[in-house]
């Protein structure tokens, strides 16, 4: 691919992290600009996408889960970009995940025509934007049922419409989210499900294994989906040809994938993995996870590279009120920080030859709503002006604070931008 990554919307370039010429500018101008993180042609705070990262990890998971073989429909809620998900989507990806009926829309409105909602549908709403998009005959959309009381809920909407929504029984565990419990709980959903075969169609199974303490608690969460699956398969419940069988958020894909592999080689059955967070990944939790899936996982171990952190955030150092302490004027409202503060990657003073890693007893302590509390030694040089660049833990939450990223190259020239639609 060339450097132009992406098919745009016509969003607008507004609000922070933005050029400074940027007046009536959309998001597909942004490559046309010439801007410079380092030359200081944006506004700060600014988010962006590190071009090479995104497409190293882009084919990282093409290459994993062909391995597998195995469908990947990435979960849009990591990002709610629609650039990133036609970008996915032209990379292979089987549809998109989503958790609300809304991000459904801005899915198919993104392209996607498999949209897979890992959520329950409630609400006649919620319904309602569902059965827009299914009156497009090229609409595939499947959501997650594990009560009678819910089956009968879709099916006395969508009868009357003459539509068919699909759905995916979704295994929980004791303690943990949604999902059924027991057998029990499943014939039931079963038997429900009998009355509606003309608006509510069984597509298969799901489970969201992060719920489990362990990867002990994974795989046996992960084996009694496959065992369930496996049941309702062979006596004929599951409507769908292929029928899907589906897991995995951006922790334990590994492990879903090889506790899945026994069913992947059915033409049967389609396998279908949902990780969000692996585009951009990032050097907190998902790094972690990316440790033990090297260190566990032998597809891993013999592609030899791992994914890449991908997102970043450039912000200028306000106030040094005292010794061993920096303001930075990055905060809440720009940063995710439920799973760890922003990390200090690299240190830029604006007019010198290219950024130098930071120190590493750098550290953020507190964060509140436009200021980080930075804790530096008390000699180190760092002046009001200087620019630091840090990575996140969890992408997620970084994501919902912006309206639109820049994409940068190497050097931190701006090559594209990406929009977002919370």
């Amino acid at each position: 691919m060339d450097k132009k990554l992406f098919q745009h919307t016509s969003a607008p370039l507004r609000g922070k992290g933005i050029g400074v010429s940027a007046t009536a500018l959309g998001i597909a101008d942004a490559s046309a600009q010439g801007w410079s993180i380092l030359h200081e042609d944006v506004s700060l705070p600014a988010a962006v996408l590190r071009h090479e990262a995104l497409l190293h990890n882009l084919e990282w998971m093409r290459r994993f889960t062909a391995a597998y073989g195995v469908h990947l429909a990435p979960h849009g809620k990591t990002t709610m970009s629609p650039e990133l998900f036609r970008l996915q989507l032209q990379s292979g990806a089987w549809g998109i995940t989503v958790a609300t009926a809304p991000q459904a829309r801005e899915a198919w409105l993104a392209g996607a025509r498999r949209i897979l909602m890992a959520n329950q549908l409630v609400g006649k709403a919620n319904m309602a934007i569902v059965a827009e998009l299914l009156r497009d005959a090229g609409t595939e959309l499947f959501c997650l049922v594990d009560s009678p009381d819910n089956v009968a809920a879709l099916g006395g909407y969508f009868r009357p419409q003459a539509l068919r929504v699909g759905v995916l029984l979704e295994i929980g565990a004791a303690g943990g989210r949604t999902g059924v419990r027991d057998a029990a709980q499943v014939h039931a959903v079963i038997a429900e499900l009998a009355r509606w075969p003309d608006a509510v169609q069984l597509a298969g199974v799901e489970v969201y294994e992060g719920v489990a303490p362990d990867e002990a608690g994974v795989r046996a969460i992960l084996q009694h989906t496959v065992t369930t699956f496996q049941q309702l398969h062979q006596a004929g419940a599951l409507a769908r040809r292929p029928a899907l069988v589906s897991g995995a958020g951006s922790a334990w894909f590994d492990v879903v994938a090889e506790e899945f592999s026994v069913l992947a080689g059915d033409p049967g059955i389609e396998v279908v993995l949902r990780p969000g967070c692996y585009l951009t990944h990032d050097v907190g939790i998902y790094r972690d996870a990316a440790k033990r899936i090297h260190a566990s996982n032998p597809v891993a171990r013999q592609m030899g590279s791992s994914l890449q952190p991908a997102l970043q955030l450039w912000a200028y150092v306000q106030s040094r009120p005292e010794p061993g302490k920096a303001i930075i004027a990055l905060g809440k409202r720009d940063a995710a920080f439920d799973a760890g503060f922003p990390v200090p990657a690299l240190h830029y003073r604006p007019g010198t030859a290219a950024p130098v890693a930071a120190a590493g007893h750098w550290k953020i302590t507190a964060m509140m709503d436009q200021h980080a509390f930075l804790d530096v030694g008390d000699q180190d040089d760092l002046r009001v002006g200087d620019m630091l660049c840090f990575d996140i833990s969890h992408p997620c939450l970084t994501f919902d604070k912006w309206r639109h990223l820049l994409v940068v190259d190497d050097a931190y020239t701006v090559v594209d931008a990406i929009s977002t639609q919370f």
